[in-house]
């Protein structure tokens, strides 16, 4: 118990470590999107080399990711359900916000932490089907509904993709290994050191892009999203963890998986299709802060 508090406790004491450090003026919010792309960009693929290269693939993280598609999908269903009497653009947006996952920033470091490479292999392949959702689904739901044709630009899709690291990383590394191949020592040993870089880095990040100001309009849409997010995942979640008696790691990726923050990717998202960045940056960070809560106290009781 006290070490579980006291990994919390540390990982706490980063996230606001960075939040200070943008407060006063020593870094600023901007300097998040250079972190950012060091971590999906280099350590963040790092771990997935080093975890994936060595693991034995069975049966039981086969069926991560095909749980983690599939529940990202129903949410996109429900999500378009409950904001269908809202405006185009605004069900666009709100939907958009309601399937996906960050887990490279957010739940990494803190699985890493406490499970170690073995918890990685787990929430590496929940991020493997989260990742179609989020490159795939969220990006043709925010396209969609941004403009009054409906048009969806499946060379983007495709672009986009093929343009995550991570994504490519998990693929290239599971095939690797699903064939029997090994990579070579020097890089395993090369992306090892990488890879001890992403937790600080994570948790920075994470206090560099927190905010706690918003616009009471906000709070109706933000109500919805959070309640759908968090009643339907923890519910779920329990569900799947006394239903499905596979390993302790199996049931707990299952109970905490569906409780994690929004995906980061989702700003980018805002930009490229006019949304309100503000409002999706406000709901990220208030699913940031309750997802952290929510975690150390599951973590703590289990």
């Amino acid at each position: 118990m006290n070490t579980i508090n006291s990994q919390f406790g540390m990982s706490l004491s980063i996230i606001l470590l960075g939040y200070l450090l943008k407060k006063t003026g020593i870094l600023k919010e901007s300097d998040g999107e250079v972190i950012s792309r060091l971590i999906f960009n280099v350590t963040l693929p790092s771990i997935v080399i080093n975890v994936f290269s060595t693991m034995t693939i069975d049966k039981k993280l086969l069926l991560v990711p095909v749980i983690s598609f599939v529940y990202g999908l129903f949410m996109a269903a429900v999500g378009l359900i409950v904001f269908r009497g809202e405006s185009r653009r605004e069900k666009g947006m709100l939907t958009m916000l309601v399937p996906s996952f960050n887990i490279g920033l957010f739940a990494y470091p803190l699985v890493e932490s406490i499970w170690g490479k073995e918890g990685l292999k787990y929430f590496g392949m929940f991020d493997m089907g989260n990742s179609f959702i989020v490159f795939a689904v969220c990006y043709i739901i925010a396209s969609i509904y941004s403009s009054s044709e409906g048009e969806i630009s499946y060379k983007n899709i495709f672009s986009k993709t093929l343009h995550s690291i991570p994504f490519l990383t998990y693929i290239i590394t599971l095939t690797i290994n699903l064939l029997g191949f090994s990579i070579p020592k020097p890089l395993i040993e090369i992306t090892g050191i990488l890879s001890k870089a992403n937790m600080p880095l994570s948790l920075l990040v994470l206090g560099l892009y927190l905010s706690f100001s918003f616009k009471k309009e906000y709070l109706k849409n933000m109500a919805k999203i959070i309640a759908l997010r968090y009643l339907i995942g923890f519910g779920v979640g329990i569900l799947l963890y006394n239903l499905i008696s596979i390993d302790p790691l199996f049931k707990i990726t299952m109970l905490i998986g569906f409780i994690l923050p929004i995906s980061f990717t989702v700003i980018p998202y805002s930009v490229e299709f006019g949304y309100d960045t503000k409002f999706v940056g406000t709901v990220n960070n208030f699913t940031i802060i309750i997802s952290f809560l929510l975690i150390w106290a599951i973590v703590a009781f289990i």
